[in-house]
């Protein structure tokens, strides 16, 4: 039985129940006087406890799919294969699901358990409503294995933009998080997909990933000394790969990142650390500074060189201390029922030129999903304007030669305005600072 599956958590509850009842039955047993009968009191309740506390973890994560499996469950993480390259041609023509599991590819297909559970999914053509593919992705510096979602907008398909290249949205899960967190309870395809629709985004392709690559560690987006290389990973690999089997653009211009609570800390991280990959990002409830806490360990290891690297992921001390990189950043955070709300004016205040700031802060919210599905469509509309179009040109024959790229046309700028967040009360907005 699989960890989250639905048999795992009625085979837990019934256990659980059973437990109670037996609790019941055993305890006129137990009240004699002896050293064995206290024993026999202390062993039945907690026996009975860990069964119910079990159930009811079991239950939750089946919701939330913080562990997809028991080996995630305990530590146990899967590992590329050796000698892993490039997708043949590397030109970006095909799609995962649709072709045959290619040997060596970045990206293959996974299994459909947990997609099968998302709700408000496309249903029908997928040139007429996009798609969704459940896949792994493999990277071939770091050796990592990640589970991903990634979303195809309806003109992927179409021949009119068979040879055009797509904008990529990175969106990362907060931890433990997962991909069917950002799926299921942030709606990042269905959110994307409504406002294509609507024609107020321009087809993106959206990648839904964890940043959690060794389970249960908080790796934090760091490339942890002797450990795991989660910024190598998310700013090498993952484009990398996505770039090989996708039409994806090859220009920073056309690549960015958003996400919810440490994924929007990890969103912010990877822009101002590594602006010639993503050029844009979103953070919901982020934070501003990366620190060691039981969950991450040791993430900066030790030496001389451990304070540059704490200092490295200090948002604030970057701000601060070294070259602004030209990008383009949208932080969100309310202003009663969140903590992070000053630090997020900090964060604000400290910006300067080249870089963009832009915020959504509504009155009241709360570190949760809720909070973050109101601020969704906003932070996607806003993303939409910072983004290329890549008019690369696939080309028609020779794929193994050089790409010819077209120059992007350029991103729609704004120095003021505002965006407006649907469904709240009152909307917040996202406004622009400098």
């Amino acid at each position: 039985m699989g960890l989250t599956s639905r048999t795992t958590v009625y085979a837990l509850a019934a256990l659980a129940a059973l437990c109670v009842a037996l609790l019941v039955w055993l305890w006129p047993r137990f009240a004699r006087p002896g050293l064995w009968s206290v024993l026999g009191r202390l062993a039945v309740i907690g026996v009975t406890q860990v069964t119910i506390v079990a159930a009811f973890a079991c239950a939750v994560n089946s919701s939330y799919q913080f562990f997809g499996s028991w080996g995630e469950l305990f530590g146990h993480v899967d590992t590329a294969p050796v000698g892993v390259t490039q997708a043949a041609g590397g030109n970006g023509g095909g799609s995962v699901n649709g072709i045959s599991s290619v040997r060596g590819a970045l990206v293959q297909p996974a299994g459909d358990e947990q997609l099968s559970r998302v709700g408000g999914l496309p249903d029908g053509p997928a040139a007429s409503v996009g798609r969704v593919e459940s896949v792994k992705i493999i990277g071939r510096r770091t050796g990592v294995v990640d589970p991903a979602f990634v979303y195809l907008p309806p003109q992927y398909f179409q021949k009119a933009y068979h040879r055009m290249r797509f904008p990529v949205i990175v969106a990362l899960s907060g931890y433990p998080g997962s991909i069917f967190n950002l799926a299921e309870h942030l709606r990042v395809s269905q959110t994307a997909g409504e406002l294509q629709g609507k024609g107020e985004m321009q087809p993106t392709i959206m990648v839904m990933i964890r940043p959690t690559i060794a389970p249960p560690r908080d790796t934090e987006c760091v490339d942890v000394p002797g450990g795991p290389q989660t910024e190598t990973f998310l700013a090498k690999d993952l484009p990398e790969a996505i770039r090989s089997v996708y039409r994806a653009g090859h220009d920073a211009g056309s690549w960015g990142v958003m996400g919810y609570s440490s994924g929007g800390s990890c969103a912010l991280q990877l822009t101002l650390r590594d602006p010639g990959v993503y050029t844009t990002a979103a953070a919901l409830s982020p934070d501003y500074k990366v620190k060691d806490d039981p969950t991450t360990g040791n993430l900066f290891g030790s030496g001389p060189g451990r304070q540059a690297r704490v200092d490295g992921h200090d948002l604030m001390w970057r701000l601060k201390h070294l070259p602004v990189p030209q990008v383009s950043v949208l932080v969100a955070n309310s202003k009663h029922g969140e903590k992070g709300y000053p630090e997020t004016e900090a964060f604000i205040k400290a910006v300067k030129a080249p870089m963009r700031v832009v915020s959504i802060l509504p009155e009241n919210g709360s570190h949760n999903f809720p909070t973050w599905v109101r601020e969704m469509p906003a932070a996607l509309k806003w993303m939409n304007t910072q983004l290329t179009f890549p008019q690369d040109v696939v080309p028609r024959h020779h794929p193994k030669k050089p790409l010819t790229e077209a120059r992007p046309a350029p991103a729609p700028k704004h120095d003021r305005g505002s965006l407006r967040a649907e469904g709240t009360e009152p909307r917040p907005t996202a406004t622009t600072h400098r």
